[in-house]
């Protein structure tokens, strides 16, 4: 099992994650209708205060939310205004261009910035660069040399870690397939090639028939697994690269009462991930450390806004985690539901 090196600042943070869920209530809508997105901080005066912006992939999935709160932490104890804003969802391209755009216009001091497309932002990140304005990516990266640093989970390396549990759960025989969230993405690029390289390279019994997008979306992975399952009837597994793809994995499983028959693997927490584990719906999901991404991605824009060097990556971490150790304390911590 991988470690993190922020687990603290996850375990920190986990409490303050539960009680904001139980407290909020409406937070992830009301964020994806236009609410507003910024964090406690942004409420502070201006005058020589450092502005940071932050554009995240979307507000659908709870794992955005721990994003933003680890993201609050380090804007809290730095000292700095920070605002947190995201499209409705992850196939929103154009909408969260849009509201980069929005924030370079702003004149914040740093941007960090999760792409949906990490081709199709290049032109606006370069009139940050050119007007001086430091980009910390995070979760995702961008084609560029653009940003100072990015802040993600090593996602290769976290994918062939699920490959290795699905030929491990397969008795390293038979056919699997994937079902992703897009290929536009680095998150989604990676996790997918992590996968299929482990695969290929580990794994000569073993065949990747068919590959996926569902866009994240619940109700369109479903379906895309069910049409998966019904022309693969002897399929193995199932590996699905965020929540969304991975629930619908479930819920496309369940529908066609394949359960128990096909191994499920899954990407990011989230309460139904969580139950599934639980149930013995899903064997395992890899977990990233989202509270430590929102909190080193803003502790690096304020470095970067103060000259000082940073590393190329910042490697957030990454758990697998199953029925045998997702009570353990270690896990808690960087779950989110």
């Amino acid at each position: 099992m991988r470690t993190t090196k922020f687990a603290g600042v996850a375990v920190m943070a986990a409490a303050a994650l539960v009680l904001a869920a139980c407290s909020s209530g409406g937070t992830t809508d009301d964020a994806s209708s236009g609410g507003d997105s910024s964090s406690s901080s942004s409420d502070a005066g201006s005058g020589d205060e450092l502005y940071v912006a932050l554009i995240s992939k979307g507000f659908q999935h709870q794992f955005w939310q721990a994003v933003k709160l680890g993201a609050e932490q380090a804007a809290d104890e730095l000292g700095v205004r920070m605002t947190f804003d995201g499209p409705d969802s992850e196939a929103e391209v154009e909408q969260q261009l849009q509201q980069l755009q929005t924030a370079l216009n702003a004149n914040p001091d740093a941007i960090g910035f999760a792409a949906l497309d990490s081709e199709a932002s290049i032109p606006i990140l370069e009139q940050a660069q050119s007007a001086g304005i430091p980009i910390v990516a995070f979760d995702s990266g961008v084609d560029s040399d653009i940003p100072v640093t990015t802040a993600s989970t090593d996602n290769k390396a976290a994918a062939a870690e699920a490959a290795t549990h699905m030929a491990e759960l397969a008795d390293h025989t038979g056919d699997v397939a994937i079902v992703c969230h897009d290929q536009t993405s680095i998150t989604g690029i990676e996790r997918r090639d992590g996968f299929v390289e482990y695969m290929e390279s580990n794994e000569p019994d073993m065949n990747v028939v068919d590959i996926q997008y569902g866009g994240g979306d619940q109700l369109k992975s479903t379906d895309i697994t069910k049409a998966i399952l019904q022309a693969n009837p002897d399929l193995v597994g199932i590996y699905g690269c965020n929540e969304g793809s991975a629930i619908g994995i479930v819920n496309g499983v369940n529908e066609l009462n394949m359960s128990g028959k096909v191994i499920v693997i899954g990407f990011d927490s989230g309460q139904a991930q969580i139950d599934a584990i639980k149930s013995g719906l899903m064997a395992g999901a890899i977990t990233q450390n989202p509270v430590g991404i929102g909190y080193e991605t803003v502790k690096a824009a304020v470095a970067a806004i103060n000259g000082e060097d940073l590393p190329t990556t910042i490697d957030t971490g990454y758990y697998w985690y199953d029925s045998t150790n997702i009570d353990d304390p270690e896990i808690q911590a960087v779950l989110y539901e």
